[in-house]
């Protein structure tokens, strides 16, 4: 079979038992603007839990899609490595004459080093003192929301609250704050999501994105270092002397970790509630629940669906041999829904048991930097939520629009209403 050229579009087959199962194409971003994927997996965890696809838009690559073989990947970057120069960490290789290096996309000891330079952004101490702030904003976005009328609360909740986080942790002029929502989307989107036209019209919006964050390292590599990330990166050994591309590379990697995966979370969480009305209902009988059903939201959201790595030497998984320069592609959001380590792994259950049991922040040294930031501002969310709406649930309208994506997993606008 012939290969498709890079990004270009196929159609997507949304009945997995009606072609043969070397056919089944899981990357189709198609399958998950429709929510259609999940058959698919399921078919792959039961037939072929370690799958090659020979042939997609984005070229071959193996689909890892149970639980246990992607936690075997994932921890294993001696054999399975998300460099930069290799591919990275999504499925779209990108162009060579454009990479990004960025520290989730190295391997030791260089991403060690980048790493701790802003892992103290989200040490405990400093996630106690954002708690305040991110109360305070939580609060003002939800009492300025509408009654009784339908609303996007994509727009005017989800991206807002973690828009206004990002500003603060890179201390970004607040007024340009949308500009990190646009950034994060560019950087993502598929070529057929009308967000970008081509490859080169991503790298222009790329550029100028890199162009701001220079300004901003300017003011910071010559002020007092202070607390924010741009300070950190800009006075820190490892980070110091950094190539404009590395520097533009670590500063979308963490507008993306920081936006998408709360945002998209945000988002879920409500429409997870919309799914399981009883679950809404068991939630708003005992507010104590909300830490419980944060990570079983982030789980059953899974809002990035996968994360790719290129095979360092032949290596054997599931009984299948991937070979050297092979693409590996961990599928969390499947990992996610395996039932033989997750109990009705397709169900919301609010006071599920040992709910942190999930991929969504993958393994290994690669693990979410962020993970209890995300978890926090959705606890603050939902509490607030709860303070105001302790007798009524905020309703879902009608069926969100996805993004077209196989790798973020997220909704582009989600229509709800709020009782009066």
């Amino acid at each position: 079979m012939s290969q498709a050229a890079p990004n270009t579009p196929r159609k997507a087959v949304f009945d997995p038992y009606s072609i043969p199962i070397e056919e089944i194409d899981v990357a189709n971003p198609e399958l998950f603007r429709s929510n259609a994927m999940w058959p698919h997996f399921e078919r792959l965890r039961r037939e072929d839990p370690v799958h090659y696809c020979a042939d997609s838009q984005f070229g071959p690559y193996w689909s890892v899609t149970k639980y246990h073989d992607i936690m075997a990947v994932d921890t294993n970057h001696a054999v399975f490595s998300s460099e930069a120069a290799l591919g990275g960490i999504t499925i779209r290789d990108g162009r060579e004459d454009f990479r990004l290096p960025m520290f989730i996309a190295m391997d030791p000891p260089k991403h060690d080093a980048q790493r701790k330079v802003v892992s103290p952004i989200v040490a405990p101490e400093n996630l106690a003192r954002l708690e305040g702030t991110i109360r305070e904003r939580a609060g003002r976005i939800l009492d300025e929301l509408p009654r009784n009328e339908p609303f996007d609360w994509v727009d005017r909740v989800s991206i807002e609250l973690t828009t206004q986080m990002l500003a603060t942790l890179f201390d970004f002029p607040f007024e340009d704050r949308r500009k990190l929502t646009r950034w994060s989307d560019v950087a993502t989107a598929d070529l057929n999501s009308n967000i970008v036209e081509s490859e080169e019209a991503r790298e222009k919006e790329l550029l100028e994105c890199g162009a701001y964050f220079t300004d901003l390292w300017n003011q910071r590599v010559n002020s007092e270092p202070k607390g924010d990330l741009i300070s950190m990166l800009a006075h820190a050994d490892a980070t110091r002397n950094m190539e404009p591309m590395e520097y533009l590379g670590n500063v979308i990697l963490l507008i993306v970790g920081g936006n998408d995966t709360t945002r998209n979370s945000i988002s879920g969480g409500l429409y997870a509630l919309n799914q399981f009305p009883d679950q809404y209902k068991k939630l708003r009988d005992n507010p104590d629940l909300i830490p419980n059903m944060v990570p079983e939201i982030i789980r059953w959201q899974t809002p990035l669906a996968h994360m790719r790595r290129t095979a360092l030497a032949d290596a054997e998984l599931g009984g299948k041999t991937i070979r050297k320069g092979d693409k590996v592609v961990m599928w969390y959001v499947s990992g996610n829904r395996d039932d033989e380590v997750i109990e009705r792994p397709n169900e919301l259950i609010v006071d599920r048991p040992r709910p942190r049991q999930h991929l969504s922040f993958g393994f290994g040294i690669h693990r979410c930097v962020g993970n209890r930031l995300a978890e926090m501002q959705l606890r603050i969310v939902w509490e607030e939520i709860l303070k105001r709406w302790p007798t009524t649930h905020i309703e879902v309208v009608e069926e969100p629009s996805r993004v077209l994506s196989s790798f973020v997993k997220g909704y582009e606008r989600m229509m709800v209403r709020i009782p009066a």
